[in-house]
């Protein structure tokens, strides 16, 4: 219960514990005031009475603290306030303001529904008669006007019963309906907690994932190239330990020399990508600005980088992945495409990140590229496992002739501060 309800609530007590009160007072000053139709000192002996009578009653029956249950001491004290203001009706029709007190507590204090509409038909008895121009009635008229009073009464009473109990009934409704929306929105937010605590778990798998992925890879690079040119490496200088021609030897030196500076730099770019040094001190756009235009400046190829949406600050796993890709698609497009333009464009699109990496090449046909590249390169296929651990995906379009678009889209995870 709010605020406004309890103010509510303690208003209803006050009128329901003083309002009878009130009543009685009213009804005995508009007595006094027309005592010409009390007929003598005899009535208002017993008005006197009745109303000492009736505030020995109010004081029994105590204030109210929130709604009553009808019950048997509520049907006694109903029955004895209604003969009470009956007879002070009889003796003066202003005391019908007492009798008025019936119309408000019938709900409360009387059991079962029959009971409750017989309280109030006896309690427009006393309005009426007193409307009619007090008891007993006498004459035919104001019999009539009596029973005229009394139907309309009646009517009145009913309607304003029936609306009552609507509203009342739609009252109960919207707790109803309040209570299921709390409800609801508990559940809501206790879904929305697991599946953040499931987010994070995943993170931290896919994380995992990615180290394992890293090892394999690194590895695979390793024996791929490392191994093979320090192999190399070691064929060339037997050969010129073993030749005692100048020339051969000087020969051999020269390829042994140019394997290991292939070597060197391919054990630089397997640790490069192993640990994207770009994410140290910048942000993802940031470091894929710096990315394209250094490419560029390499490669001699026009590039350009766009940046759309308002950007944030990513998940460390979300913007090494999304850099990766990128440098992947990079390496791919110097090496294959023989492009003159090259745009990569990060859009930030409310609950998804989109990395697009598009140029005017050679193109190629997609299904036709082998898992991994000759030159023991990541690939298309890791491109899109590594965007698919931290679910998302990774689509390749590209025509021979017609240039290539990689895009990949993953969730917005912002970083944990």
């Amino acid at each position: 219960m709010d605020a406004a309800d309890r103010q509510i609530e303690r208003w209803q007590d006050q009128f329901h514990t003083w309002g009878p009160y009130g009543l009685l007072v009213v009804g005995t000053l508009l007595a006094v005031t027309t005592s010409d139709l009390t007929g003598g000192a005899g009535p208002w002996c017993a008005a006197g009475a009745l109303v000492a009578a009736a505030l020995a009653l109010q004081v029994w029956h105590g204030p109210r603290r929130g709604r009553r249950t009808p019950s048997s001491r509520g049907t006694v004290y109903y029955v004895l306030r209604w003969a009470i203001a009956f007879a002070l009706t009889w003796l003066n029709p202003f005391f019908a303001f007492y009798a008025v007190a019936g119309y408000f507590d019938a709900d409360e204090v009387l059991p079962g529904t029959r009971r409750q509409w017989l309280g109030l038909f006896a309690t427009s008895i006393m309005v009426a008669g007193s409307q009619s121009g007090g008891m007993p009635i006498r004459g035919v008229t104001q019999w009539a006007v009596f029973a005229g009073l009394l139907v309309a009464n009646n009517a009145l009473l009913m309607m304003g019963t029936r609306i009552a109990q609507q509203e009342e009934k739609r009252s109960r409704d919207r707790a109803v309906t309040i209570t299921e929306l709390e409800r609801t929105n508990t559940a809501l937010q206790r879904a929305l907690d697991e599946n953040a605590a499931l987010h994070a778990q995943l993170l931290v798998q896919a994380r995992e994932a990615g180290v394992a992925d890293e090892r394999r890879r690194l590895a695979a690079e390793i024996h791929d190239t490392i191994a093979q040119g320090l192999t190399g490496i070691i064929a060339q200088l037997q050969v010129v330990a073993n030749t005692p021609d100048p020339g051969t030897a000087r020969e051999h030196l020269g390829r042994a020399s140019d394997l290991a500076r292939q070597s060197l730099g391919e054990a630089r770019r397997s640790v490069h990508n192993l640990a994207p040094v770009a994410l140290e001190h910048d942000g993802l756009p940031e470091a894929l600005d710096k990315t394209v235009t250094e490419w560029g400046r390499r490669t001699g190829v026009r590039s350009e980088f766009t940046l759309t949406g308002t950007a944030e600050h990513l998940h460390d796993e979300v913007s090494a992945t999304l850099l990766r890709i990128a440098q992947e698609a990079l390496s791919n497009a110097s090496r294959h495409a023989r492009a003159a333009r090259l745009g990569v464009t990060l859009s930030f699109m409310g609950d998804e990140v989109t990395l697009d990496v598009r140029d005017d090449g050679r193109g190629f046909d997609p299904v036709a590229v082998p898992e991994r590249t000759g030159g023991g390169g990541f690939g298309l296929d890791g491109m899109r496992a590594r965007a698919e651990r931290i679910a998302g995906s990774l689509t390749v379009e590209s025509e021979p002739g017609q240039g290539t678009a990689v895009s990949a889209r993953v969730p917005l995870v912002r970083h944990e501060r």
